[in-house]
């Protein structure tokens, strides 16, 4: 087992099988910088202009594969959430308290 590995999957919403994705498929992960590699993952946003029309950003490019294996990832995690919160709330009869961020 690689440390890589360990540490990927020790994320919520990450198991064996995106682990190796992204270690197969993104080995800059870990060697780069936040925006270079949600680029290469395809999840930055590229601003486009032509003529006097207004800019617009949109996700483009980057490595299909990767983009897939973390949208599938993150929307286990997102719905499990949910699901977890949604759960707790009808077992304690009390309704959604947002967490506060400092």
């Amino acid at each position: 087992r690689s440390r890589a590995r360990d540490l990927l999957i020790s994320v919520p919403g990450i198991g064996e099988r995106v682990a190796a994705i992204l270690i197969a498929e993104l080995p800059e992960l870990g060697q780069r910088d936040r925006k270079t590699i949600a680029s290469l993952a395809g999840l930055a946003p590229h601003v486009t202009q032509s003529g006097n029309a207004p800019p617009r950003a949109a996700i483009s490019g980057g490595r299909p594969c990767v983009r897939a294996a973390l949208y599938m990832s993150a929307l286990v995690a997102v719905a499990r959430r949910m699901l977890v919160t949604a759960n707790a709330m009808l077992k304690t009869k009390s309704p959604y308290k947002p967490a506060i961020v400092a």
